[in-house]
């Protein structure tokens, strides 16, 4: 148990730390707990749509971002790495307390959450050894490094679809692989995608293994109800088999939408706790780019500047 914080950030990418820039610089009396800092962008190769860099390895960019916030690491603020926390409750009126799965409590005046999730990820043979190698989870982060190539899309619903369009504008083919029966996209957008002659999709897929040497040169496949199997030339591979919000911890005491995520006030990052802020891929905002991420933690943590002076 520790005193009492204004403001408790759960989260260590770069909505987290860029909200802990910002309390710091209001003077308020904050406590970052996180996992580990960086992100999931630490671990991209390379980042080419951050403000401010034309490129640079996900890693550095991390670093960067985190060196900027413990320069202002003091009495003020301060960052627990290694906790990752296991429960979120109101402890009374005015403040909540957090418990890790180490079983630390903390307690808080206000919470920003930006917990971030993960991708449901691809389980054939070959996706660990070629992830980040060809094998990517975000389309808006790395798409353009695969321009004018083939690629594949892993996933037939409204985000597979989305991704294989955003992909059409600059990649020389798409290929889309569904494993279910039929697609689950949105009939309309299926049918503009399909009037594109660069563009192919197809249904009641069996993924069987990504292939290659350094980097990904091909994906092989069957159709479920034949046993020829076909290698599909591609060096890019984007997966879009589903999104899971880490929100685990706060079920009991915020409303989430259906997919798990915290649905807030898209003016102020507010959920519907009062006194509890998200931002990021936790939410339910539209959008997932570090970008956006960090303008929503900003956005949270001016928020909460002005509800600590108001009560």
């Amino acid at each position: 148990m520790t005193g009492l914080y204004d403001l408790i950030i759960v989260g260590g990418g770069p909505a987290a730390m860029g909200a802990g820039i910002y309390a710091a610089r209001k003077k308020i009396k904050t406590l970052i707990i996180a996992g580990e800092l960086g992100g999931q962008s630490a671990v991209s190769p390379e980042v080419q749509n951050w403000i401010g860099e034309i490129s640079l390895p996900g890693d550095n960019l991390a670093k960067k971002i985190e060196a900027h916030l413990r320069s202002y690491e003091s009495d003020t603020l301060k960052i627990v790495t290694g906790g990752w926390v296991a429960a979120l409750a109101a402890d009374g009126d005015k403040t909540f307390s957090l418990v890790t799965k180490d079983g630390q409590t903390f307690l808080g005046r206000t919470v920003l959450i930006t917990s971030g999730g993960r991708r449901r990820r691809l389980e054939i043979k070959g996706a660990d050894r070629f992830e980040h190698k060809g094998l990517t989870y975000c389309a808006s982060c790395d798409g353009p490094l695969f321009a004018g190539q083939d690629v594949a899309v892993i996933g037939g619903g409204n985000a597979g679809f989305g991704t294989a369009g955003e992909l059409l504008a600059y990649c020389r083919t798409v290929t889309l692989l569904e494993a279910g029966p039929a697609f689950r996209a949105e009939q309309i957008t299926i049918d503009k995608l399909a009037q594109n002659p660069n563009f192919t999709a197809l249904n009641n897929i069996e993924l069987l293994e990504i292939k290659g040497d350094k980097f990904v040169s091909g994906l092989s496949y069957q159709k479920k109800d034949e046993a020829k199997i076909i290698d599909l030339p591609v060096t890019g591979i984007f997966v879009e088999i589903g999104f899971i919000p880490n929100t685990e911890f706060v079920r009991e005491i915020l409303d989430l939408n259906q997919a798990g995520k915290i649905i807030i006030n898209h003016q102020t990052q507010a959920t519907s706790r009062a006194g509890i802020w998200a931002a990021g891929d936790c939410t339910d905002g539209l959008y997932q780019q570090n970008n956006i991420a960090v303008g929503d933690a900003v956005k949270a943590t001016e928020d909460i500047a002005r509800w600590l002076q108001n009560a």
